[in-house]
């Protein structure tokens, strides 16, 4: 249900809503949410000084409420991570 509702969130931030892929990751510490974004967009999710992705984690842990979930953001771009 969380990774939904960021999915959702998210892609009415972007430019390019196809390639938004939102993964939920069972771990032990808790859910991650993973989202990947088009390269051009991943500064509209992020935000200026980090504004959007604080919001995007505010309203998603309003929703978790005790059960917590944190969001990561992946640069697709940088070589050794993402795919």
């Amino acid at each position: 249900m969380l990774a939904d509702a960021l999915d959702h969130l998210v892609r009415g931030v972007v430019d390019h809503p196809d390639d938004v892929v939102v993964r939920d990751k069972q771990l032990r510490r808790g859910s991650v949410l993973e989202v990947r974004v088009h390269p051009d967009d991943l500064g509209k999710v992020i935000g200026r000084g980090g504004r959007t992705a604080s919001a995007f984690r505010t309203v998603i842990s309003a929703l978790a409420g005790s059960d917590g979930a944190r969001i990561d953001f992946v640069d697709v771009d940088r070589p050794g991570r993402g795919r």
